[in-house]
């Protein structure tokens, strides 16, 4: 009874619509009937006063008409003209056969021809009238009133309207029947896969009341909300803060029973053998570790990166597993071993001498090789094999790390249709124009859209990717909804700031006090006690500024000589892609610069600026954060840089001013550091200056603005939005899949 009634919803209105399409299409029908008969009958009446006009010319010199008479006569045996007349230049009825109206003058003839509806109704019926003007060899002779037969239209009209009516009635029956088989094929099982979700597999939000036929559900759905909503309240509410507990309960409340497989190039411990032929374990400078690592922690997922420390096949299992962090065994981790010469051409070839420079706007030009090329996707298919290998299910969450691995979501996609892979690129996308440099841009395209969420730090980067996507794929681009559907699959774009993990209490408790780290770092470096200390903590490489960071600091000095006797610079530098010719230069260009600046700034004191190109474990940056007075990030173009909120999170003592370069995507979430330009050196040498004299109070007042929003947006918060879209994307993935079953049962 339920589906008769819920049948009878779709065909009433159904039959409805149907009964008020025929009502307005007959009429419509009639009157395009009409004009295009009409149309031929006026073409047909200008052929046949062409084909009289000369007959006519040589009748007109009779003067009793006969002979005029006898044409007309003839030719309106022609069943689809009713009458002929002809009308002397003086519009004057001189002569007319037999059915032509004798209350029809030459004028109202003209006049009605030439309206809108060139129609009359006579005794016979209704006519079309048309007046063609006939010319003698002396000029103008008179004109030929043409009446048409129009009953036969009014014949095929009828036939017409039949037509249509039985057309209408038997799509109507059609769609009627299919209305009714399939909602009594799909009613049982919508209602068990329904109840199916409600028993916890996912969350349904209603967008219209309940119908009668619904309510036993509604009943169910209603509790089930209730349950959902005082569970968000009490773990995820607005006022609840992001830390590894609330992203605990976000996986397992949202994501319940599904698995995190993290992939990355870098790994996020490396073991290596020392100098005595031990074996230390070391997290290796990098921001996405940074960022990541905390968050696996708290997924105890698997982590799946290159394993490259000397020692690493020596700390793994049977199945190149090792479980980390040391000691804790939060997550494991599995390292996939590349041949030196996939390291060379995956890596440092297309990764690094051809994306990295593609971009970062930094005026370093990309190489793109075949064989480059070849060892990319080599290896990104080695990757992919490890994640389907390391999947217990066939729908894992994926997170895909940084632009190594543009082409492992597709790869993955079609072996586990059914993942949840998201995709987050850590460094700028480059505007279309830019991006077409690449000669694979579309095999680029295409493999990161297998994501199911793509991720950047900007809107500005989701709208260079989406604009790629425009010009180089035939894809359907949601602008509204910033998502884009490609070969049947949907790939959600979207922005998520990233940051670093906000330092616990504990955390914080065991530090030395800002005044201890400040005379140990002094003492350390050979710094006069009465310096100002400035910091630069980077990896060496030509997108960092690090040259320009120097070339300030000297300006400065120029502009405040008496400073030289009390600053002191120092540039943690650690080494990287040291394989690439463009890395070298550019390390001997920034040991050139540094030695010009101390050479010429020559002093008692030790040198102006301290280069310190090794690895410097997190402890030891700590600690020069916490002594420093000033921390420069002085970016050409960034993704995000890390730097910048760790040195924030280190000063508990809300001290120290950071000056931060405004191509950092920092810079949006950062307002109160003093934002620069990095290439207009006078710029960011002022902002130097201003930060070495700026005052106590006002230092308090940025850095406490800085903490408070470093704190609130962590990285659990910004893992957080990520697996909370996932979770959103995996259930209506659910619900589709439940509906359809239910549908086809």
């Amino acid at each position: 009874m339920r589906t008769i009634r819920l049948q009878l919803r779709f065909l009433v209105p159904l039959i409805a619509i149907l009964v008020g399409a025929a009502y307005l299409a007959l009429p419509l029908m009639d009157k395009l009937t009409l004009r295009w008969f009409a149309r031929d009958l006026q073409l047909r009446g200008s052929l046949v006063a062409n084909a009289l006009s000369d007959s006519v010319a040589d009748a007109l010199p009779e003067t009793r008409g006969r002979r005029l008479q006898t044409l007309f006569d003839r030719a309106v045996q022609d069943e689809r003209l009713v009458a002929i007349g002809w009308c002397s230049p003086q519009d004057v009825i001189v002569r007319r056969t037999t059915l032509f109206p004798a209350s029809l003058d030459c004028r109202s003839a003209s006049a009605t021809a030439a309206g809108k509806e060139p129609t009359l109704r006579i005794a016979g019926g209704p006519v079309l009238v048309t007046v063609h003007p006939i010319a003698g060899e002396a000029g103008p002779a008179g004109s030929l009133v043409i009446m048409h037969d129009l009953s036969f239209i009014e014949r095929r009209s009828q036939d017409t309207r039949q037509y249509l009516i039985v057309l209408i009635a038997g799509l109507g029956a059609a769609i009627a029947l299919v209305t009714v088989i399939v909602a009594q094929l799909s009613w049982r099982g919508w209602v068990s896969g329904a109840r199916a979700l409600l028993r916890g597999e996912g969350l349904v939000r209603p967008l219209v009341p309940p119908s009668p036929e619904l309510e036993p559900l509604a009943a169910e759905l209603r509790e089930r909300l209730r349950d959902l909503d005082d569970e968000y309240r009490r773990t995820q509410g607005p006022n609840a803060e992001w830390n590894p507990q609330r992203l605990q309960s976000l996986l397992r409340t949202q994501l319940r029973g599904d698995e995190v497989i993290v992939v990355s190039n870098r790994e996020p411990y490396l073991h290596e053998r020392d100098a005595d032929g031990g074996i230390v374990v070391r997290r290796p400078a990098s921001g996405l570790v940074t960022a990541v690592e905390p968050v696996m922690r708290a997924c105890s997922g698997t982590w799946i990166a290159h394993g490259s420390g000397t020692a690493d096949r020596e700390a793994v299992d049977a199945q190149d597993r090792v479980a980390l962090p040391p000691g804790d065994a939060d997550y494991m981790l599995r390292r996939i071993w590349i041949t030196p010469e996939q390291e060379q051409g995956y890596y440092y070839g297309f990764a690094n001498e051809g994306l990295w420079p593609l971009c970062h706007v930094a005026h370093v030009r990309p190489v793109f090789r075949e064989s480059d090329w070849e060892r990319y996707r080599e290896v990104n298919r080695l990757f992919a094999d490890a994640v389907v290998a390391e999947a217990r299910s066939d729908d894992p969450v994926v997170l895909v790390q940084d632009y190594h691995f543009a082409l492992l979501p597709a790869m993955v996609r079609e072996r586990l249709p059914r993942a949840t892979i998201i995709t987050f690129w850590h460094i700028p996308w480059p505007n279309p124009e830019s991006f077409g440099i690449c000669p694979w841009r579309t095999e680029i395209l295409e493999g990161m859209l297998g994501s199911t969420i793509l991720g950047f730090h900007t809107r500005y980067h989701c709208k260079n990717f989406i604009e790629g996507v425009d010009r180089y794929l035939e894809a359907r681009i949601e602008h509204e909804h910033s998502s884009i559907s490609f070969r049947g699959e949907q790939t959600l774009v979207e922005s998520y700031p990233i940051s670093i993990e906000w330092p616990g209490a504990e955390t914080q408790q065991a530090w030395a006090d800002p005044a201890t780290c400040r005379s140990e770092v002094y003492a350390r470096l050979g710094i006069p006690a009465d310096h100002r200390l400035a910091v630069g903590v980077d990896r060496f490489d030509y997108t960092k500024g690090i040259l320009e960071r120097i070339n300030a600091v000297e300006r400065m000095l120029e502009k405040h000589p008496e400073w030289v006797e009390r600053f002191t610079f120092v540039q943690v530098a650690a080494p990287s892609r040291s394989a690439l010719d463009e890395y070298r230069v550019f390390q001997e260009r920034i040991q050139a610069a540094t030695q010009r600046v101390n050479t010429r700034f020559a002093r008692a004191g030790g040198d102006v600026v301290r280069l310190l190109a090794q690895h410097h474990e997190h402890e030891q940056v700590n600690q020069l954060y916490r002594a420093a007075d000033v921390c420069l990030v002085t970016s050409l173009h960034d993704g995000m840089n890390l730097v910048c909120k760790e040195f924030v999170a280190a000063r508990d003592d809300e001290r120290g001013v950071l000056i931060l370069s405004r191509f950092a995507g920092a810079a949006r979430e950062l307002p109160e550091a003093l934002i620069v330009n990095p290439y207009h050196v006078e710029e960011t040498a002022d902002a130097l200056y201003q930060a070495i004299t700026m005052s106590a109070a006002e230092q308090r007042e940025r850095m406490a603005s800085l903490r408070s929003t470093v704190r609130e947006f962590n990285v659990y918060r910004w893992a957080g939005r990520m697996l909370t879209d996932a979770a959103r994307w995996r259930l209506r993935q659910r619900v589709n899949e439940r509906v359809q079953r239910g549908s086809a049962g």
